[in-house]
């Protein structure tokens, strides 16, 4: 896997773990994982997506735990914020991107800026402060429409939105840093991740969040396409389970691997089980299919059973239904301060 000039990042006098974009739906979990793990958490968070709600009790869980957590709040793309962001820390989890095909369409310059450009500044700032680890959210969609399924890591890449194309870009950036022995560097390319906490709302949320979102309040649904068009779901616990061990395994060099469940299902039959859970029939709003949506999608994982001894724990069945019961109370709560 190529070299690196550190393995596993030692804990040195609690320095922190960074995590950018850790208000967001993954990064606030993987915050808190963190944190009751016994690691300090350093977040860097611009809040375009993200929200103080999904890090409410963060301070207790630290005080609890007897570690740090500080939150700053800036852009990926300001050198300066980024210079403090990376100051000390024992490695850095990045996931802040813009996370959505749509939007990506509409402004790609803008995007890519963010996705790409913010990952340059990351990881250049990360090697300046001798960050021994960078682990990188990265994304399927770099896959496009595999020609044949489970894709595995070696599949051809076919990126088919400037979001995909920006996601891969920001790899190979990791991946030169590592190859130039700078820092040790992990890619995980995640499948469609869900769970509680995906802001229903947004744009950039998931097909799961939004269907149970209408479900929870009687609404209908929108179907883009036949419905028939498939995807891997990945429950966000798994993910971050995945990031956690790419964070501290003892590793070297670049590493890109795949986090998914590796079982396919169909929107359709998403539609179906949540209709189950919520015990109604929800109406469907029929529209075109969407510019830059790949058809089929199943993860072959093996890579990342091999090299992080990791392997998704959670069934569709289980995972919605956590969803669904943090979607009909939590999630229909005020927010704070409202």
């Amino acid at each position: 896997m190529g070299r690196g000039r550190s393995q596993v990042p030692e804990e040195r006098e609690g320095r922190p773990i960074l995590v950018t974009g850790g208000a967001g739906f993954i990064g606030s979990h993987l915050v808190k994982a963190l944190l009751t793990s016994g690691h300090s958490v350093r977040v860097l968070d611009d809040f375009s997506t993200g929200n103080t709600a999904n890090l409410s009790g963060v301070e207790a869980l630290a005080a609890a735990h007897n570690v740090r957590f500080q939150l700053l709040h800036g852009d990926v793309r300001d050198d300066f914020r980024v210079r403090d962001a990376v100051s000390s820390c024992r490695a850095v989890a990045h996931l802040a991107a813009v996370a959505s095909v749509a939007r990506s369409v509409e402004d790609p310059v803008g995007a890519n800026s963010v996705t790409h450009g913010g990952t340059v500044n990351v990881v250049r700032r990360a090697v300046e402060a001798e960050v021994p680890r960078v682990v990188l959210a990265s994304s399927c969609a770099v896959y496009g429409d595999p020609q044949s399924l489970p894709v595995a890591e070696t599949a051809a890449l076919c990126p088919m939105s400037p979001y995909a194309q920006a996601k891969l870009a920001a790899e190979e950036v990791c991946s030169s840093a590592a190859h130039a022995g700078q820092a040790t560097a992990v890619a995980l390319r995640f499948f469609n991740v869900y769970g509680p906490r995906q802001d229903p709302s947004s744009e950039y949320s998931g097909v799961i969040s939004r269907f149970m979102h209408a479900a929870s309040h009687g609404d209908g649904v929108t179907i883009y396409g036949d419905g028939l068009q498939t995807r891997d779901f990945v429950y966000v616990d798994d993910v971050v389970d995945a990031v956690l061990r790419a964070l501290f395994r003892p590793l070297t060099g670049y590493s890109l691997m795949n986090v998914g469940s590796g079982v396919e299902s169909s929107l359709l039959d998403l539609l179906s089980r949540i209709q189950e859970l919520c015990g109604r029939t929800v109406a469907r709003d029929r529209r075109p299919a969407r510019e830059g949506d790949i058809r089929h999608s199943r993860a072959d994982a093996g890579r990342a059973a091999w090299v992080l001894g990791w392997r998704p724990h959670s069934s569709l069945a289980d995972g919605l239904a956590a969803t669904w019961s943090w979607h009909t109370t939590a999630a229909n709560q005020p927010p704070a301060g409202a």
